[in-house]
């Protein structure tokens, strides 16, 4: 592993967490695990509350009956660091001990473009219609959910208005090792490969009515 401060990519966490539930995905690492009930899932987060008080940093976790999910990013450097992968390799340790099985769960983000010839005359009516609050992305403003539960809208630039297609489409991050997978159930579900021109950061994929989906990857 290199500097604590320095961002990890998804090639360089993999060898680090290979064999257990954690994978890198969108500037984090996501693993859930599962136990047999719901006080040995709060004993569990117990556990790994103590690990993350000492170590000073400290996981976004989703309870349940049975399930515990953790997802590890270093907030201050955008990133995931060696910080995070210490703290996934602890908590795979404390899994260990405490009989939680990791879950192999393929995580996932959702996003909405809107193909646009001007983001900042249409932007007030989503973000207003959403509730959602705006977000400086790449020198572009984004629209996400203040809750942080529904799908980051972002609006796609276009010198000329398109009107032979739909204008809205969606965009699913998957890990790296999981893209190419998705891709080929998605045209044996009855999709069509509109291009692989960018792959692997992303695919073009439409189904039979012309919607498109693009299958994203992320390299940090």
């Amino acid at each position: 592993m290199s500097a604590t401060g320095s961002i990890q990519s998804p090639a360089q966490t993999g060898p680090v967490l290979a064999g257990g539930p954690f994978v890198h995905l969108d500037g984090a690492l996501h693993a859930s695990y599962r136990t047999s009930d719901f006080a040995s899932a709060v004993r569990f987060l117990d556990r790994v509350a103590e690990a993350a008080d000492a170590a000073g940093h400290h996981p976004d976790v989703e309870l349940g009956y049975g399930t515990v999910s953790f997802r590890l990013r270093s907030h201050d450097l955008g990133g995931v660091t060696e910080r995070d992968l210490r703290l996934a390799l602890q908590i795979q340790m404390l899994a260990n001990e405490l009989g939680a099985d990791g879950v192999a769960v393929t995580p996932a983000r959702y996003d909405v473009a809107i193909d646009c010839t001007d983001a900042d005359v249409i932007r007030p009516f989503w973000r207003v219609g959403l509730g959602y609050v705006e977000s400086p992305a790449d020198g572009d403003i984004d629209l996400v959910d203040p809750k942080g539960h529904g799908p980051r809208v972002w609006f796609q630039h276009m010198d000329i208005a398109r009107t032979d297609r739909n204008r809205i489409h969606l965009d699913v991050y998957v890990p790296v090792d999981d893209a190419e997978e998705r891709v080929r159930a998605i045209v044996e579900a009855g999709g069509t490969l509109l291009t692989d021109e960018h792959a692997p950061e992303w695919w073009v994929l439409a189904d039979v009515e012309g919607n498109e989906l693009c299958v994203c990857t992320s390299s940090y």
